[in-house]
């Protein structure tokens, strides 16, 4: 972690948590949390689509300052796409940040790295901020391409960005083979990697790549979260499993403590 660099530690309860149970988590949270806390980092819940308006009535009335973010969205403003969300929906209801290209929409829904930049260039258009994730399978990782593919996926998930709203996004290294089994890369293997992907930016954006913040995603705990904080390429977690808890979430936000 960079002291020029806060951290950032976002919540992906993926398909978890209807709008009641939503509520009563994000209030719990916010009881187990110090004003500090706020100062230290920020703090991101992304709940399913149907909590969304919920937390931000909750967050705006009681004025806690917990960022709202989206697990995910379409790249068109409007259409006949069934079943999916725009970005000026999400906008409208003041959401900061907008996951794109989680693994699992990777795997399971075919996003490309095409749609992928596709979907973060309407966040950043809507005034939202992306967290873009990049990471390797485990055939890639054991073949020794680790590399090569999170700076394809980082290349091909900037196309067309320019500096001053790259800035403005967030990188979030999931190794696939992490996600959901319990296992997670050793916080060296993560800043290496992490590493990595830095420079790619760097190629990208000279002056500003070293103020973007890369976080890390895989199976993080209150037990392995310091750890991972403690390494100088790593600005935050993007966390699963762990945040739908909010005492074990809270743990996690305050890793210093």
């Amino acid at each position: 972690m960079s002291a020029d660099r806060k951290p950032i530690i976002a919540a992906n309860w993926k398909m978890h948590h209807d709008h009641l149970v939503a509520i009563q988590v994000v209030q719990k949270l916010s009881y187990a949390l110090e004003p500090s806390d706020y100062d230290t980092c920020d703090i991101v819940i992304c709940p399913p689509f149907t909590g969304i308006r919920s937390i931000q009535n909750l967050l705006e009335g009681d004025k806690i300052p917990l960022l709202l973010g989206a697990q995910s969205c379409h790249w068109e403003d409007e259409g006949a796409f069934t079943g999916e969300v725009a970005p000026p929906m999400l906008a409208r209801m003041n959401v900061s940040y907008v996951i794109a290209g989680h693994s699992e929409r990777r795997q399971l829904f075919g996003e490309t790295d095409e749609i992928v930049n596709k979907k973060a260039r309407a966040i950043l258009k809507h005034g939202m901020n992306p967290i873009v994730c990049v990471g390797e399978t485990l055939e890639e990782r054991e073949a020794g391409a680790t590399d090569e593919r999170v700076a394809t996926q980082t290349r091909a998930a900037f196309a067309s960005i320019k500096s001053p709203e790259a800035e403005r996004c967030v990188v979030a290294y999931e190794p696939i083979w992490a996600i959901g089994t319990g296992r997670n890369a050793t916080p060296d293997d993560a800043n290496t990697t992490i590493g990595v992907i830095r420079n790619v930016l760097r190629e990208l954006y000279r002056e500003v790549a070293d103020a973007m913040r890369i976080q890390y995603g895989g199976s993080v705990k209150p037990g392995n979260i310091a750890d991972l904080m403690a390494m100088p390429e790593i600005d935050g977690a993007l966390v699963g499993g762990a945040s739908l808890d909010p005492g074990d979430f809270s743990q996690i936000i305050r890793f210093r403590t």
